[in-house]
């Protein structure tokens, strides 16, 4: 799971030297770096385009789920570049110097102030595949009502009716690879899937990329599994697909997503969830703060102060009354964090009282979200008693956002209760959220991981899904 913040700020809680595909005189193309800020750094993704020669571009921060939003008012004339992210709680202007193969300088949103540093994205430089895979890929849509999905499909080169998986995203606005820190989760398995005989569906959240319609702030998990049941419809009405033998897999709120999918299409094959939960979000949440201030070192007395607060703003959202007293009560938090933060970095704010205001608006119209309130009080339980189809459910032992201890429990004695006889578990000891071969599970180590899956996942789920559906070679 992802918490969702509109804000570039983290408050509370939560060089590459290149020959040159693109000029080094010029910005087009993809950037990696960090905005350091209140000892805070933020990983974000940008992209440089020219279009009518004017400048357009993008920006990602995935610590926050933010994808593919526009940047405006870019300026670059060979010595500095200065670009603005226009989101709701204001203006984020950002103001550098241009290296060639860097760029950094100052930051400004809200009255604070930091640093931000940019280099050219090795991905970029350095294509990832020259050579066409050894299968077959479709760019394909279809459609929930009025909301557009585009995505693409795989298959293998030799003709048949395929198996076939619909891969289902995790919280948060993600693309069709979902897409985070560099690591594209759904593009790996689509690629090992499909050079084993398995076709592979995967698309970009409604309203991201080339999808269209309400917003995933707008829409809620349920309206999620109905974009996945349209998903199994286009692929049943494929010659190329076998009808008996499309399944889903689901990744943190996809593994929510699948059960709730399957409960209400028996046609559905199998489902593999990644990642998935047993209890409400409400608890989910509450628990994975606890152990991620756990793991990095947060005194127990703070941590149950963060809890408390946790607490009351799930209890506004599932009631929609207390919102004033609430306001109070994170001011009052954040005007206690700043009383311990260093002078030094007090001094980077300008506004303290603008800075509390702006930020305790912009954490509040999260909590007030259709998908918020909607994920907080859905109990997968329900759900999971009326899957029948084959259920695969994964785990990582290192995995502070979905753990293992509170969820595993509960999903198989639902799934049991139902009368469900094939549900096979796996707990990866060292894996984390993302099921890379980690260390320690923290937050930080997430950017420093290879961008792969610890070895044996991919084959463990391949060699599940073959003994249950067969290639049509």
């Amino acid at each position: 799971m992802k918490t969702k913040y509109f804000f570039l700020i983290l408050f509370l809680v939560f060089s590459i030297s290149t020959n040159g595909l693109y000029s080094q005189d010029d910005i087009i193309g993809k950037w990696w770096g960090n905005i350091d800020v209140i000892k805070t750094k933020l990983i974000i993704i940008i992209f440089f385009q020219k279009e009518d020669n004017k400048y357009e571009g993008s920006i990602d921060i995935p610590q926050q789920s933010v994808k593919n939003y526009t940047l405006s008012e870019i300026e670059f004339d060979k010595k500095i570049v200065r670009f603005i992210l226009d989101v709701p709680n204001g203006k984020a202007e950002f103001d550098g110097k241009y290296y060639k193969d860097s760029i950094s300088g100052d930051f400004r949103q809200s009255g604070i102030s930091g640093t931000f540093f940019l280099s050219r994205a090795m991905d970029v430089i350095k294509p990832e595949v020259t050579e066409k895979p050894p299968y077959i890929e479709e760019e394909v849509v279809f459609y929930n009502g009025d909301v557009k999905l585009a995505g693409t499909l795989t298959l293998p080169e030799y003709s048949g009716k395929h198996p076939a998986v619909i891969m289902i995203t995790g919280s948060g606005p993600q693309d069709r690879n979902e897409e985070i820190l560099g690591f594209k989760h759904f593009q790996i398995i689509a690629d090992y899937f499909t050079r084993n005989g398995i076709a592979v569906l995967r698309y970009d959240d409604r309203g991201v990329g080339e999808s269209k319609g309400k917003t995933i702030d707008e829409s809620t998990t349920e309206e999620f599994a109905d974009d996945v049941l349209q998903a199994f419809q286009f692929l049943k009405s494929r010659k190329d697909i076998n009808p008996e033998a499309i399944g889903l897999c689901g990744h943190s709120e996809g593994g929510i997503v699948a059960p709730l999918a399957a409960s209400k299409n028996p046609e559905i094959a199998f489902i593999i969830c990644m990642a998935g939960t047993g209890v409400t979000g409400e608890e989910v949440i509450i628990e994975q703060m606890k152990q991620i201030l756990k793991a990095e070192e947060v005194p127990e007395e703070e941590i149950n102060k963060e809890i408390e607060l946790l607490k009351k703003m799930t209890q506004a959202a599932k009631t929609d009354t207390g919102w004033e007293e609430l306001k109070t009560e994170i001011i009052k938090t954040k005007k206690e964090s700043f009383e311990k933060m260093p002078e030094e970095e007090r001094k980077k704010i300008k506004d303290e009282n603008k800075f509390i205001e702006i930020t305790t608006e912009a954490e509040i119209s999260q909590l007030k979200t259709p998908w918020f309130k909607f994920f907080i009080t859905y109990n997968p339980v329900p759900a999971l008693e009326k899957v029948k189809c084959p259920v695969l459910l994964l785990f990582g032992g290192l995995d502070f956002k979905v753990l293992v201890d509170q969820n595993l429990k509960p999903m198989t004695e639902a799934l049991e209760r139902g009368g469900n006889k094939d549900v096979t578990i796996k707990v990866f000891e060292t894996g984390n959220h993302s099921f890379q071969d980690a260390k320690t599970g923290s937050m930080s180590e997430y950017e420093v991981l290879p961008k792969e899956f610890m070895p044996g996942f991919l084959e463990f789920m391949k060699d599940w899904i073959l003994q249950r559906v067969s290639v049509s070679r």
